[in-house]
């Protein structure tokens, strides 16, 4: 059987790779992906500490709720990136030093 142990050891690494992802930060949809893997790390936790809860199902709600913000953050991230590479050329945020012209 799974401990409550495992699924947090699985989180902190997930959540760990995802901070590494974005504190490297060579490109933007590296940080996107470093973000959505911090927010599955999240999840993973509400999902097992609900798991463990015998009297509701609160972990998984959340869970569900977090998941629907993350598809709708992600998708306007994609539209601004495409609109930043539309004007600059590059997705690299080093590279992105102005707003406006």
């Amino acid at each position: 059987m799974i401990s409550l142990t495992d699924f947090l050891i699985v989180s902190a690494a997930l959540f760990c790779i995802g901070l590494y992802m974005i504190v490297s930060k060579h490109n933007a949809i590296q940080i996107l992906i470093g973000i959505e893997l911090m927010l599955n790390a999240a999840n993973l936790n509400l999902v097992a500490f609900g798991k463990y809860d015998k009297l509701n199902n609160g972990g998984q709600m959340f869970a569900l709720f977090a998941i629907v913000l993350a598809a709708a953050t992600t998708a306007v991230a994609l539209a601004i990136i495409l609109n930043v590479y539309k004007k600059y050329k590059t997705i690299d945020p080093d590279r992105i030093d102005k707003l406006r012209d």
